[in-house]
């Protein structure tokens, strides 16, 4: 069903059941897939693509120029998977030249209200983001991380799988996977044991990974020396896979420590 005040462009391709509330604007280059819902007073400008029973809620803009003063109005574009929830006044941009041309926002995602993603982003599967988290440009987020309210990420840094940022945190540098932090400034606080259980981790890999953290945490090792440690486990132990690639990979700021 869409909404007689909506107004959408006749350059935009939206499935038949999509839902689109009153007075939402759909721009040019625009394609939202089956089962969205879009509710009323969204703005979604293009190149952007929408999967499918995604729901978007009131005042959000999705596809947006970026915030980048070296932006001129190239063609990038915004790629979303399906089935993320993105709350009331929600920003999400484009992505610029200076990256890949691209946005791009997984599947399965909770985006509460006021939480920006910025220009060239990169948000995995199972990612929850509280009320006002916000990424500045170029940020990659793997699978299943967790921010909490009031969170930010600094441009280019990483945020490993399962991880968890606690409230009212500014990270600068990368998180690695599984690992907890919060603060000002920002410190590692432990496993976050908690959502591994959820997502049916047993004990004793649970134990494998806080071994990990502790050989990269606790034994005043080097960078390159806990890695290699890591790394004789991981052989046995696939679960630190995870843990040992966001330590091997990140990015230039280097991680948390």
């Amino acid at each position: 069903m869409i909404h007689d005040t909506a107004i959408i462009s006749k350059k935009a391709r939206i499935d038949s059941d999509v839902s689109i509330g009153a007075y939402s604007v759909i721009e040019d280059d625009v394609q939202i897939d089956s089962g969205t819902k879009i509710e009323s007073h969204v703005v979604i400008q293009g190149p952007t693509k929408i999967g499918k029973n995604n729901h978007i809620f009131s005042f959000a803009v999705i596809g947006g120029d970026p915030q980048d003063k070296k932006y001129n109005n190239e063609v990038t574009s915004l790629e979303i998977g399906d089935n993320n929830t993105i709350r009331e006044y929600c920003t999400i941009n484009r992505g610029t030249t200076q990256d890949s041309k691209k946005t791009l926002l997984g599947n399965n995602n909770w985006i509460m209200a006021y939480v920006h993603i910025a220009h060239d982003c990169v948000v995995g599967n199972n990612v929850i983001f509280a009320n006002n988290a916000t990424l500045a440009g170029h940020v990659r987020v793997d699978d299943w991380a967790i921010f909490g309210g009031f969170t930010g990420a600094h441009q280019y840094t990483r945020i490993g799988a399962h991880s968890f940022i606690g409230m009212n945190t500014l990270t600068t540098k990368d998180i690695p996977a599984y690992v907890m932090a919060e603060g000002q400034p920002i410190k590692p606080r432990g496993v976050n044991i908690e959502g591994l259980r959820r997502r049916g981790f047993n004990q004793k890999q649970i134990k494998n990974i806080k071994d990990a953290y502790r050989i990269l945490y606790r034994k005043d090792l080097k960078l390159s020396s806990a890695i290699s440690e890591i790394e004789d486990l991981s052989n046995n132990q696939p679960e630190l896979k995870p843990f040992l690639e966001s330590l091997k990979n990140s990015s230039e700021r280097g991680i948390i420590r």
